[in-house]
């Protein structure tokens, strides 16, 4: 026999071999299901590629994995009668940390002319080598189907591995045999009323019955019937079968938060089983925004490149199975399937509904979910015009009067005050910042609630020309105020009365000495407690957006905002009474009051230099001379 091959993994190994061993999974049972699903995903494949190539099934058409224990020499062996590898396959699947055959296997499929896409369990590849938590080595047998070659790979998990050719009545006749030597405080592993719990627990509802035979030679006893949870009733499903279904098709360790569990029948006939997580997917703001909803036909799992749930529902984990579309079915026939089209619809209404039923019967579960999701479904106002009136009611808001809880539009609208027209928001990055926004001062004067965007998309969305129940939302920091018309909460000096002729005369002198800085300077009617605040002239774009959109290289030049001056703010009334002879203060005074509104907007000075210079002048007054 030749001389096994030595190679070194393609990673920087042993410290990250032990860093993923150790770290990724806090439980070593996991190492079961982890090499189940790559089992299962084995046996999928065959079924898939058997479609356009019948003769990989031989007389072998059933799919199966065995589990064998051997506790005398302390081994335990996870064989799949799957589509298996060959000795090339190995080296790039088995021998790169993080590159899993699955994977590949999609992209090689997805580049193919009129083939499908396919997303299995194992698609990160990280799985198999959970192996060496309780493994000292792993062997792993494996012969291609429809090949006459087979291979072993063989490593102890520290840092290489070798890939020999094996003779084929020592390899399956088709598949993967997994081979763990265990270590010594492992060898519970080989006995059968563990691996039985840790099957049904973990891993009893894959798609591939699941054997167990005690002792080589034995006689192997079914422990997984391999029948798709989603085609049995409901009332037959317990929650913990659908937690461990949810788990091994989302690949998360924690509880789903929602279950849509449902058959349409009639026109188009499917199954959908959907869930909502309870906790945020690492992948949830991935910039392709893929969705993660597998498609089947018939039980034979075909892609998951179908975009069955628009991409602000992209969280959702689950799978839908259609009995009228055709097993052969391509990728540019899904694309353009009017029956796809409908189920996408259908899935997407009936997920819409259910989160509408669970906000009204448990807004505390439901609460978990917005804080979870609600920035991607906010995704939704901007991009669904079809179902942007519920989204709308499924959302919730930080407000000035929700004292740090959330708040329906419903709830918002329930409070106008009197001769209020509108929907009041303010967007930003940071809800404590929002919060103090001096242009808010105008509107809690009133008694007005404000609602609270800290989001990124909620820039977008809101100039969507978005409205609730006929009110359009309207930005805090854009155009004039329009307060005059309701009044104040508690009566205040000079409240709605005319700035003196000092005042004015001095706003119009600030006009004129920040010049081009500015599009305009004006008395303002928002503000109560502060001197200044930055907005956005009433045709020009929200100042939050305009940032946002600098930021991302979409924008080539700002517009100039408007200074509105507090007409009755102690400094102003101040420093508009200062005679001609102090108009290098009053100059000075101009600029540091643009400066002052920019850094209550988040922003800096636009020259450092000459606002510490500024600053300065103006701080020497203040000391006594000597």
């Amino acid at each position: 026999m030749p001389t096994p091959e030595s190679h070194t993994f393609e990673a920087d190994v042993a410290k990250l071999l032990h860093l993923m061993v150790h770290s990724v999974y806090s439980d070593k049972d996991v190492f079961l299901r982890e090499l189940i699903s790559n089992a299962a995903d084995a046996c999928e494949k065959l079924r898939y590629e058997a479609i356009a190539h019948p003769a990989l099934l031989g007389d072998d058409s059933k799919a199966r994995i065995t589990l064998i224990t051997d506790a005398d020499n302390r081994r335990l062996t996870v064989e799949d009668n799957g589509i298996g590898m060959s000795r090339d396959e190995m080296i790039e699947a088995l021998g790169t940390i993080a590159r899993s055959g699955t994977k590949a296997f999609m992209d090689r499929i997805q580049a193919a002319q009129g083939g499908e896409g396919a997303q299995l369990i194992g698609q990160f590849g990280v799985g198999f080598y959970s192996a060496f938590m309780v493994a000292e080595r792993v062997d792993v047998v494996s012969r291609r189907a429809g090949s006459d070659e087979a291979a072993i790979w063989s490593s102890d998990g520290k840092g290489s591995y070798t890939v020999a050719p094996i003779a084929l009545d020592e390899a399956p006749a088709r598949g993967t045999r997994v081979i763990l030597h265990l270590m010594e405080d492992a060898t519970s592993y080989t006995e059968r009323y563990r691996l039985e719990r840790i099957v049904k627990e973990q891993s009893g509802h894959v798609p591939v019955p699941i054997a167990i035979v005690g002792k080589p030679g034995a006689e192997p006893q079914e422990i997984a019937d391999g029948a798709a949870l989603w085609v049995k009733p409901r009332s037959e499903i317990t929650p913990e079968d659908y937690t461990d279904f949810y788990r091994s098709v989302a690949g998360q360790f924690d509880e789903p938060a929602l279950t849509v569990h449902f058959r349409a029948e009639g026109r188009h006939e499917y199954t959908a089983l959907a869930f909502v997580p309870g906790s945020t997917p690492f992948d949830l703001f991935d910039p392709d925004r893929h969705g993660r909803m597998k498609l089947y036909v018939k039980r034979v799992f075909i892609t998951d490149e179908a975009e069955l749930l628009p991409r602000y529902l992209r969280f959702v984990r689950g799978l839908v199975d259609s009995a009228d579309l055709p097993l052969n079915v391509s990728r540019e026939m899904i694309q353009e399937s009017p029956l796809l089209a409908a189920i996408k619809k259908g899935v997407t209404s009936r997920i819409l509904s259910e989160l509408e039923k669970l906000a009204q019967n448990d807004a505390e579960v439901y609460t978990k979910v917005w804080e979870t999701f609600g920035p991607v479904l906010k995704e939704g106002l901007y991009e669904d015009f079809e179902r942007r009136s519920t989204l709308l009611g499924l959302a919730r808001f930080k407000t000035t009067a929700s004292g740090g809880g959330w708040r329906s539009l419903k709830d918002y609208v329930g409070a106008l005050k009197e001769n209020q027209t509108a929907i009041y928001y303010v967007t930003g990055t940071d809800l404590a910042r929002l919060e103090a926004s001096p242009q808010l001062e105008g509107f809690r004067a009133r008694g007005i609630e404000v609602v609270l965007l800290p989001d990124a998309v909620d820039s977008f969305w809101v100039t969507a020309g978005v409205d609730y129940e006929g009110k359009p939302f309207k930005s805090v920091t854009q155009g004039a105020a329009d307060l005059a018309q309701i009044p104040l909460t508690e009566a205040k000096e000079n409240a709605g009365a005319p700035a003196p002729e000092a005042v004015t005369q001095f706003i119009q002198s600030v006009k004129a000495t920040l010049g081009e800085a500015v599009s305009d300077v004006r008395a303002s009617e928002r503000l109560t407690e502060s001197a200044v605040c930055l907005v956005a002239s009433e045709t020009g774009m929200d100042r939050q957006l305009e940032r946002l959109l600098a930021r991302a290289g979409q924008l080539t030049s700002a517009a100039k905002p408007v200074l509105e001056i507090n007409p009755h703010h102690d400094l102003i009334v101040a420093l508009a009474n200062l005679g001609d002879a102090e108009q290098t203060l009053r100059d000075d005074a101009a600029h540091l009051l643009l400066d002052e509104a920019k850094i209550l907007d988040g922003e800096l000075p636009t020259d450092a230099k000459a606002f510490s210079q500024r600053l300065a002048r103006v701080m020497q007054r203040c000391v006594p001379n000597g």
